[in-house]
């Protein structure tokens, strides 16, 4: 939640900072238009609101995580690292006595010695022990005073504030909290930073990445990894366009076709790619076949929905008017109702697209041995965090990369999307 609105407050904070700051007088056709709210073709992504995004939310995943990429000043407070102290309070027949704990916090992974203290003069001893940050550990105070648990040992207060079994006291340092049974439990300040396990920072996931490109991982390179996943994707989007716009184009333009198909297709259209996985297993097993499957079907519905759509939104007076001239329905279907449904279409192989890129993790599960999917999943089970959010960013930037491609060849092969 706190990173959230601190994404909302550089959000706001940028917009207004470019609004009222910087002046830059645009001369191009569109900053010309009369009216631009509304109209698609004047909006375009700001430049400037795209670069300030990404930073954001890199340098809120550097601040939250310790990153050494970023200044100190700017890191969020990170968990408490050092030798953490309490006095407690114990009760053993009739008699109390006052102890300190000392306890060394250390970075998980590290070693460190238990601190050495004296132990004092009173009945109850002082005592030492280490806990991991972002981790806590019970601490049994009784175990080396002179009066225990034998003798009705009980401890009463922390730092000279009562508790009791189920209770807890804030320190400096941390909680410090009793368990049902009498037992001390101490768990260190954790900060607003992540533990690495959780969010590892960003340069230990460059790390991993230029290790895997290298060294590879379970005996493939990354490339064939991410060779593996394309070639599943694009194998399945294309056979589910194949087939989904000549259905969608024959419902569009066909009563009975969109009588027989509509409720097939608006039954599976909701379902998603997921809960088909036990009946593609089933059907067509565990090789690549039942995945190509997977995410034919994934695309499929939407690729027919958005040619059904695009032949449903031509404007009836072109049509009309293709008639007045003399035109076929083979002319008008291949110079009226095809042109003007492309940009449908397009929109609809982006969506698809994003789908079975979304869709390929899931299709990786069905016994894969190469893939971004297979990599994300055997790594979640090592909790190798490093290794998940790195093929989360790589599908990610394959499927931007090829998001992009799709827009400039939607603007390449439909120029007149858009101009009425």
């Amino acid at each position: 939640m706190i990173v959230l609105l601190i994404y909302a407050a550089i959000f706001v904070a940028s917009y207004v900072i470019v609004k009222l700051v910087v002046h830059r007088q645009a001369r191009d056709y569109t900053s010309l238009k009369t009216v631009t709210f509304g109209d698609e073709s004047a909006v375009t992504p700001n430049r400037i609101a795209s670069v300030v995004s990404i930073l954001s939310i890199f340098l809120l995943w550097a601040a939250f995580t310790g990153s050494t990429l970023v200044p100190r000043f700017l890191h969020a407070p990170g968990p408490f690292i050092g030798d953490a102290t309490f006095t407690y309070t114990a009760e053993a027949e009739g008699q109390r006595d006052d102890a300190t704990v000392t306890v060394r916090v250390f970075r998980v992974g590290e070693d460190v010695a238990v601190p050495e203290v004296d132990p004092g003069d009173g009945w109850a001893k002082n005592d030492s022990d280490t806990v991991g940050a972002w981790r806590s550990g019970l601490i049994r105070v009784d175990r080396n005073d002179e009066l225990g648990r034998d003798s009705g040992h009980a401890v009463v207060a922390v730092n000279g504030q009562p508790i009791e079994p189920g209770g807890s006291v804030q320190t400096d340092f941390g909680r410090v909290g009793m368990s049902p049974k009498g037992t001390l439990n101490f768990e260190p300040a954790k900060g607003w930073q992540m533990e690495p396990i959780w969010l590892p920072p960003p340069e230990a996931v460059l790390t991993r990445l230029v290790e895997i490109s290298r060294e590879g991982y379970r005996d493939s390179t990354l490339w064939e990894h991410l060779g593996y996943s394309l070639f599943r994707v694009l194998v399945g989007f294309v056979t589910g366009a194949l087939v989904g716009i000549p259905l969608g184009y024959a419902m569009g333009l066909s009563n009975w076709f969109r009588g027989w198909f509509d409720p097939i297709v608006e039954f599976m259209r909701p379902v998603p790619p997921l809960a088909l996985i036990p009946l593609v297993i089933i059907w067509a097993g565990i090789g690549e076949t039942g995945k190509i499957i997977l995410l034919f079907l994934a695309a499929l519905w939407i690729m027919a929905i958005a040619a059904r759509s695009g032949v449903s939104g031509v404007r009836i007076s072109k049509v009309h008017a293709a008639y007045s001239l003399g035109a076929s329905k083979g002319q008008i279907m291949r110079h009226v109702i095809v042109p003007n449904s492309l940009p449908e279409i397009f929109t609809g192989a982006r969506v698809a697209m994003g789908v079975c890129w979304g869709t390929v993790v899931a299709a990786e599960l069905v016994a894969a041995e190469k893939g971004a999917g297979m990599m994300i999943m055997v790594a979640s089970k090592f909790q190798l965090t490093d290794i998940v959010i790195m093929g989360i960013i790589l599908i990610g930037v394959i499927g931007f990369g090829i998001d992009i491609l799709m827009r400039k060849a939607e603007k390449a092969l439909v120029p007149w999307k858009g101009r009425g």
